[in-house]
């Protein structure tokens, strides 16, 4: 009887948070209203996170499993409501399926015409009426983003773009790569459960299981971020032991999303000797070969698609050019800002693989892809995902604050402006410092739970 009254309340602020996220994603609010209702959400998250903290044992893995199925089935409840990301990746299975390199035309090229429906290229009455489609350039329309340039997805994630477009039945338009997602964002929390039952810290789970991020970013935007997630939490979990093996998964997490590769100092944590390090480093630079060189025996061109043309567009290669390196921008010349995010991230990267503990991979990559973010403070939320999972692993819940960040950024910056962005990031890089302070302080922690061992590392700063 002790435990049953933190269970049922965990078990209601679960079911309020999934009932709080479908009422959101089936709702039309946008931008700013969208962020206050998704802000909530968090609210409720953190409750429940906290309330889980007090939830018997025997109780947890089921709760956390039972909960991940709900929140993340609420994705499934509307259309992608703030990306249309997904709609390229049909697009990009379709053209695969027909015999052709997603990397050598655009979707709206006129010579794969033939492969368009009217769910992605619309009729004429319904671009009259669109709000949210783009103009190509025959006259017609079309739900992708950005029509008229290749595609900028690596190999992993086409391979998956394909495979949904082959599994799925006709005119399944956007439920195809909804619950695809969903049965991956699943596949996450069951490979977090096994990584963390071995160490009592099985509760943590529910940080990502949980995470609002998980159905309005991974299951009803359906981002292929979460594929890359998953190969991520298996390559860490994997490379203590077996470090082939962990090379090798972050090698196709990195032909997924690119991003993973911030990850490798993490996965290189405390490998002095050059033989321990290369046996990370090749299988990865192998796997990410070998998936490869289908596409680009089949391929005309490039097979990096837009990815140059993305970073210029983005700002990544020139701080006044966008909302990149705002707070870096608030301290240095903007000039200054590219040579400063090269110098920190490789002092960052190199105390990571020499100070890390080998044992938990998973610190220094988090604090690695941490620092990036705050560094670069991207404008889109879903790149956050990776973060998630890594802040499910190790448990410094403050890190979250930039996933929170990155969503201010993505939702309210277009209507906010500039400087909500910058004061999101400072505000995730001020929960970050007051974290690091607590955990320097003997005896606090920021997660500790009945059967958790507060495992701060010898080498590591917890920064």
């Amino acid at each position: 009887m002790l435990g049953a009254r933190p269970l049922a309340l965990t078990a209601l602020l679960v079911a309020t948070l999934a009932a709080a996220s479908a009422h959101l994603l089936s709702g039309d609010a946008v931008g700013v209203g969208f962020l206050l209702g998704y802000t909530g959400c968090w609210a409720l998250f953190a409750a429940a996170v906290v309330a889980l903290r007090r939830t018997p044992d025997r109780a947890v893995v089921p709760l956390v499993l039972a909960g991940a199925v709900v929140v993340a089935a609420t994705g499934l409840v509307a259309a992608p409501r703030t990306s249309t990301d997904s709609y390229r990746y049909a697009w990009d299975g379709r053209v695969q399926a027909a015999g052709i390199s997603p990397y050598d035309h655009a979707p709206a090229d006129p010579a794969l015409v033939a492969l368009r429906d009217a769910w992605l290229f619309p009729d004429s009455e319904a671009c009259a009426d669109g709000t949210d489609l783009t103009r190509v350039a025959d006259g017609g329309c079309t739900r992708i983003n950005r029509p008229a340039v290749q595609t900028i997805y690596p190999p992993v994630a086409e391979a998956w773009f394909l495979l949904v477009h082959e599994l799925s039945p006709p005119d399944s338009r956007h439920r195809a790569h909804q619950t695809g997602a969903s049965i991956l964002s699943l596949a996450v929390t069951g490979l977090l459960l096994v990584a963390l039952w071995k160490r009592g810290q099985q509760r943590r789970a529910a940080l990502w299981a949980w995470c609002p991020a998980v159905p309005v970013e991974a299951v009803n935007n359906a981002h292929v971020d979460v594929l890359a997630v998953l190969f991520s939490v298996a390559a860490l979990a994997a490379v203590p032991r077996h470090r082939v093996t962990g090379g090798a998964l972050l090698g196709l997490g990195i032909a997924t999303k690119m991003l993973p590769a911030v990850l490798l100092p993490g996965a290189l944590s405390g490998a002095r000797r050059p033989r321990v390090a290369l046996a990370v480093v090749v299988p990865a630079v192998v796997v990410v070969g070998a998936v490869y060189l289908p596409y680009v025996l089949l391929s005309e061109g490039s097979v990096l698609g837009y990815l140059s043309g993305y970073a210029q567009e983005e700002g990544y290669d020139a701080a006044d050019a966008g909302g990149r390196y705002a707070l870096l921008r608030l301290v240095l010349p903007d000039e200054w800002a590219v040579p400063a995010v090269l110098l920190v991230m490789t002092g960052v990267a190199l105390g990571v693989w020499w100070r890390g503990d080998p044992e938990r991979p998973w610190h220094g990559a988090l604090l690695t892809i941490g620092t990036a973010f705050l560094l670069l403070t991207p404008g889109y939320s879903w790149y956050a995902l990776l973060l998630v999972a890594l802040v499910a692993l190790d448990g410094r819940l403050e890190w979250l604050g930039v996933a929170l960040a990155g969503a201010v950024a993505y939702l309210a910056g277009p209507q906010l402006g500039q400087g909500a962005v910058t004061t999101a990031y400072a505000a995730a890089a001020a929960c970050v410092l007051a974290g690091a302070t607590l955990r320097w302080r003997p005896g606090r922690s920021l997660w500790r739970s009945d059967g958790d061992q507060d495992t701060t590392p010898a080498g590591l700063p917890t920064t």
